[in-house]
């Protein structure tokens, strides 16, 4: 045998696993539902379908690294699906629900988000390695999803109507499909270890959320506005310390 065949590293699997990818064709059905039931006026429901392929969507990846069954077809797979799912899915939501009476801008703001969507994940794609794990660049899709859902769900609980709230939802819309394409840094929640134990009260706490959740669904739609916020309020004290540093060791006259 030569010494060249001897450290050729072997070739990537590209085969398909079925496991990790019956929870993204479920987080994909999810998605194309949801545009379903924005398109028939169904906007609550769609707004739901929204958050049942978040929760699918977090579980495909968790589930690929658990089973050791992670592959470049999966990962390829998983960002189309996100596509269709954060990206045209509230795109179209918050267009048929609030913004068509706008017209021209409707439709402009809408677009604005899906680009940024398409944008994030291609980004995120491509800096697969090279950003901190403990960080997001940009505001998560998943998440803008959840804001852009969130706020047509909280609404239609409480009796307002896209077209009274088309200006908020267009400021909303275009404020998650911006952030989504910002530099500016997100925690990940990477940095928890799940497979090491908890203390019963964080276990009761979740359960408690969820219950919370299912009762007032302004509690999901403020947790994520907070995240949303949570990257410029961290921008801002980073950038507070920075310029305090640097006047700090400014030589004085």
């Amino acid at each position: 045998m030569s010494e060249e065949h001897e450290y050729t590293t072997p070739p990537k699997r590209r085969g398909i696993y079925l496991l990790p990818n019956l929870f993204t064709t479920a987080a994909l059905f999810a998605g194309f539902y949801a545009v379903v039931q924005a398109l028939d006026g169904q906007f609550q429901t769609a707004a739901v379908a929204i958050f049942a392929a978040i929760v699918l969507d977090g579980l495909d990846g968790r589930i690929a690294r658990l089973t050791h069954t992670q592959s470049e077809f999966g990962a390829q797979y998983d960002s189309l699906s996100d596509m269709v799912s954060f990206g045209v899915a509230p795109a179209v939501l918050s267009y048929t629900w609030a913004l068509q009476p706008l017209g021209k801008i409707g439709w402009i703001v809408a677009f604005l988000y899906c680009a940024g969507a398409a944008l994030r994940l291609a980004r995120f794609n491509t800096n697969l390695g090279v950003i901190d794990k403990r960080y997001f660049q940009g505001l998560p899709s998943p998440a803008a999803a959840a804001l852009v859902a969130g706020f047509a769900w909280v609404a239609h609980d409480l009796g307002w109507t896209g077209a009274e709230l088309r200006w908020p939802a267009a400021l909303l819309t275009a404020f998650a499909g911006i952030s989504m394409v910002t530099n500016i840094l997100y925690w990940s929640g990477k940095s928890i270890d799940l497979r090491r134990s908890f203390p019963f009260v964080a276990a009761a706490s979740v359960v408690l959320s969820f219950a919370l959740v299912s009762i007032y669904p302004g509690l999901l739609f403020l947790l994520f506005l907070g995240y949303a916020l949570s990257g410029y309020v961290l921008a801002f004290w980073r950038w507070r310390h920075k310029r305090r540093h640097s006047a700090n060791a400014s030589p004085q006259p």
